[in-house]
């Protein structure tokens, strides 16, 4: 009997190691981003300034720099299904963070691996309007992303323009309430919803966060800098990688705002392209 509690207590404390000495693990699917400021490269450099391991699943290649994109090249659905067989299959993934999917096709594919994989977050970044005001996404893939991935996802993550299209509304209206917006989002699926206000104006930067028992607004001082490419993509990939790292949903939302705001703080110590640059993502580390 002594054995059998010896043997007990050691595979405990086992487990316990093995838990304290877990690697926050995110994966990130999104396309890639030639001039390093947003999609993939993005996440990657996100995850990693935050303290988590970034793996990829990536959907698309784009030719794009600061100051637009010149070309798109989709990844074919059989090849997005072998990169989420090859993670999954190896590595122990947390959560999960979705970004640029292009169609409706990639779409049905992501959602059929993540019911096949089932991680304990989804962070959905719709990323369905350019910043020009054009749709990135047909009208039927944002018909299949609402009945496909937002039922999956712990939180979405729209700009104003991106939530009133997934709302079938014209993207450049104004808006006057965020809570509002967020009440009609959530009833498209998700288990809450963060509509990120920076395509508003003011001195103050709000963000709106509901879930059916909660809200929040985030606010944070607007920052005049011309270097915010891959905003969108940077704060929801720091989302993810906090609730890796264990904190609740709110928490984790807090953390990104901070770390957010900070890169954008320090984007113009960053000298890339002649359009609009990216955030500093390792504005933490030490000038070399």
């Amino acid at each position: 009997m002594d054995n059998l509690k010896q043997s007990a207590a050691l595979q405990s404390q086992r487990a316990a190691s093995q838990v304290k000495n877990h690697t926050p693990i995110v994966l990130t699917v999104a396309g890639s981003d030639s001039g390093g400021g947003a999609g993939i490269q993005a996440d990657i450099k996100t995850i990693s300034a935050t303290g988590s391991y970034a793996c990829t699943v990536i959907t698309a290649l784009t030719a794009q720099n600061t100051l637009g994109v010149t070309g798109v090249l989709p990844i074919e659905q059989a090849f997005i299904e072998q990169q989420f067989a090859a993670v999954f299959s190896d590595i122990a993934v947390d959560v999960v963070k979705i970004g640029m999917l292009g169609d409706a096709a990639t779409i049905k594919t992501v959602a059929t691996a993540l019911k096949k994989h089932p991680v304990k977050h989804i962070v959905l970044d719709p990323v369905m309007v350019a910043t020009s005001g054009d749709l990135l996404l047909a009208r039927e893939a944002i018909s299949s992303l609402i009945y496909e991935l937002l039922p999956l996802a712990t939180v979405i993550t729209p700009n104003i323009p991106e939530a009133l299209a997934l709302l079938g509304r014209d993207p450049g209206q104004s808006v006057e309430d965020g809570l509002q917006l967020c009440r009609e989002l959530l009833e498209l699926g998700s288990q809450s919803v963060l509509v990120k206000g920076g395509h508003l104006t003011g001195a103050t930067s709000s963000d709106y966060w509901l879930s059916h028992s909660q809200q929040q607004i985030f606010s944070s001082a607007r920052i005049d800098t011309k270097n915010t490419h891959g905003t969108g993509c940077t704060l929801s990939s720091a989302i993810a990688s906090y609730l890796a790292q264990g904190q609740d949903l709110t928490s984790a939302i807090g953390s990104a705002k901070g770390y957010i705001s900070e890169a954008i703080k320090q984007a113009d110590q960053l000298q890339i392209g002649s359009g609009a640059g990216p955030v500093h993502h390792f504005y933490a580390q030490p000038k070399r």
